[in-house]
């Protein structure tokens, strides 16, 4: 028996850090201290602190250690696993008190508030081993509903759980399966949505590389509920790591004849299947996903009919992503009264999120549904970096709102951000704070929609592009007051008429800017400003006489030659010549060049 094991991180973001070397220089320094019996090495998923990456993790002390280095694990394995005392300085920061205490890691801020269902198993087992899930009692809800309940009863547990799609419809997960299982046909599907196209968005990825049996066990339990005996996975391409676990999990599944026929004897068959997408945002909307899978162009179709009556190959089909279907296995063994029992009104259960832009922590957190903004931005996420002020944060990526500062302390579910106008989505949450322009955010979420518009209805493909040009005017200082209100106009256009979700979602990030934001519009238009100093064309770089030491350094940095003036005397730029690339401002060591 181990003494100690240490969980690496083998997720993308500590691959990305170089964690495969950290662990092949682990698993070499433990052979060469004789530890090979003692110690157990054990790579997982995403522990969900990415910003530490990569992350080390030594039991049973819960020690965690950040930015760990190959250099670093000679001291590590010398004075923790074998002396017996944490590498203090190695230790993520907030894990270690002003005494030198080195706390566990459910202790720290970034953790002790979060409540991990769907990531229950990220960061804890190794998820190319089937034998640690079934440790951690995975199948076990399989094995519960194709025992003891029957199909109705599965969907009624759903749906008394409150469970809705974490894919960013919220649709109820329960009511979904039921409207699909009366529906009688030769074949019906169960498929996962794994596609995962929003900028910033890792959740589902990071759930497939650290978890993946969960999602299939999942998709059977579905299967056994609306009577389909195959199920297919879309995955993007673009997840190599993910793919690989998948496959692998696919193949112990059948090896222990869990997927298959007959599984657990009961006479129940279903299997599962991989397709690789190519990474065409569009493709997350379930027409355009199930189209792709039939090996046709991804594009919406009109409904109804919904695919819980015509869906893949035209047979009925349920389609869920992959954070809802993690759930389902917790929600059999646990019941539906403690999954109700966390979250608030008609948004039960816990939403996984991934933080990212101007915040100190990071990486991935699951709260409960109705989590403050404040908890999550301040406690978990730490803040933002450097004593810069919050200002606000994109949620629902290029379908999803700005939230301003003003509401840091509403509570996070569906019902309270559909009142101000915004939406969870599907997880991602960019924090941004003084230095951002929201404007430039808009611009920046649009662009992605008209690169990746699908192109079949008339009020997307060209609507969005008009918009677009619309922003561009703005931000570069050629907007006028009738650009804003025909940029309004627009939105609510394409919002009203596209075809498919993410066509009808696509003016988000600009309706909401406009509503939460509109002075920063008008400084862009009237005083022809940029407040944050993001737009280029907006900017002017001047030297203050009084400062400038005539050192020469700001000219012959600049790629433009827009400086000019004589040695030891103050320099001028011309604005006519002036790139705005910030070169000239970076070089001063006298605080002489400003930018307004």
């Amino acid at each position: 028996m181990y003494r100690s094991h240490v969980l690496i991180c083998g997720g993308t973001g500590c691959t990305s850090s170089g964690s495969q070397k950290v662990r092949a220089a682990l698993i070499d320094e433990i052979r060469k201290q004789g530890l090979e019996d003692e110690v157990n090495v054990v790579e997982t998923g995403c522990h969900g602190l990415c910003e530490q990456g990569p992350v080390m993790v030594v039991y049973p002390d819960s020690t965690f250690y950040a930015q760990v280095k190959p250099e670093d694990v000679p001291e590590i394995v010398t004075e923790h696993l074998l002396k017996g005392r944490p590498v203090t300085r190695l230790v993520y920061n907030e894990a270690v008190t002003d005494e030198g205490k080195v706390l566990s890691l459910n202790d720290t801020d970034f953790y002790k508030k979060q409540v991990r269902v769907a990531l229950r198993n990220c960061g804890v087992i190794d998820p190319e081993n089937i034998e640690e899930y079934i440790g951690t009692g995975g199948y076990q809800a399989l094995g519960k509903v194709l025992t003891e309940m029957t199909p109705d009863q599965v969907i009624q547990e759903v749906l008394d759980s409150g469970l809705r799609g974490r894919g960013g419809g919220g649709f109820p997960t329960g009511l979904k399966w039921k409207l699909c299982a009366p529906n009688k046909a030769d074949q019906k599907f169960v498929c996962c949505n794994a596609d995962e196209g929003d900028p910033g968005a890792f959740m589902d990825r990071s759930v497939l590389e650290g978890d993946p049996h969960s999602v299939l066990e999942a998709m059977a339990i579905a299967g056994y509920a609306i009577g389909a005996n195959q199920g297919y996975i879309y995955v993007r391409a673009e997840y190599p790591i993910a793919v690989k676990r998948l496959e692998i999990a696919i193949k112990q599944a059948h090896e222990y004849g869990l997927l298959g026929e007959d599984i657990f004897g009961t006479g129940f068959n279903f299997d599962i299947g991989l397709r690789l997408g190519a990474g065409a945002f569009v493709c997350g909307e379930e027409t355009a996903l199930m189209r792709s899978i039939e090996g046709k162009r991804g594009e919406p179709r009109p409904r109804p009919p919904f695919p819980a009556v015509k869906g893949l190959f035209d047979k009925p089909t349920i389609l869920n992503n992959v954070e809802t279907y993690a759930n389902i296995p917790e929600i059999i063994n646990r019941g539906a009264a403690w999954f109700a029992s966390m979250g608030v009104g008609k948004s039960k259960g816990t939403k996984v999120f991934a933080l990212g832009g101007t915040i100190t922590n990071t990486g991935l957190v699951e709260i409960p549904m109705g989590t403050p903004l404040r908890t999550i931005i301040e406690d978990i996420g730490g803040g933002c970096p450097n004593g810069k002020k919050f200002k606000a944060v994109q949620t629902g990526g290029p379908s999803g709102g700005c939230i301003p500062a003003s509401y840091i302390d509403i509570p996070v579910d569906y019902d309270h951000l559909a009142e101000i106008g915004c939406i969870i989505g599907s997880g991602g949450m960019i924090v941004m704070d003084e230095d951002n322009c929201m404007v430039d955010i808009a611009k920046f979420f649009l662009e992605f929609t008209v690169d990746e518009s699908c192109g079949k209805c008339t009020a997307c493909r060209i609507g969005t592009r008009r918009m677009l040009e619309i922003l561009e005017k703005i931000t570069s200082g050629n907007g006028t007051m009738e650009d804003l209100d025909k940029l309004e106009q627009l939105a609510y256009y394409v919002k009203n008429n596209s075809l498919c979700g993410l066509g009808q979602t696509a003016p988000n990030p600009v309706i909401s800017t406009l509503k939460f934001f509109r002075d920063e519009y008008i400084a862009h238009i009237v005083d022809k400003k940029c407040p944050a100093h993001v737009c280029k064309s907006l900017l002017q770089y001047t030297i203050d006489p009084a400062k400038c030491k005539g050192c020469t350094a700001c000219a012959r940095q600049c790629p433009a030659s827009a400086i000019s003036g004589k040695v030891k005397e103050p320099h001028v730029i011309d604005q006519s010549k002036c790139i705005k690339c910030g070169a000239c401002m970076a070089t001063c060591k006298f605080g002489a060049i400003s930018r307004q």
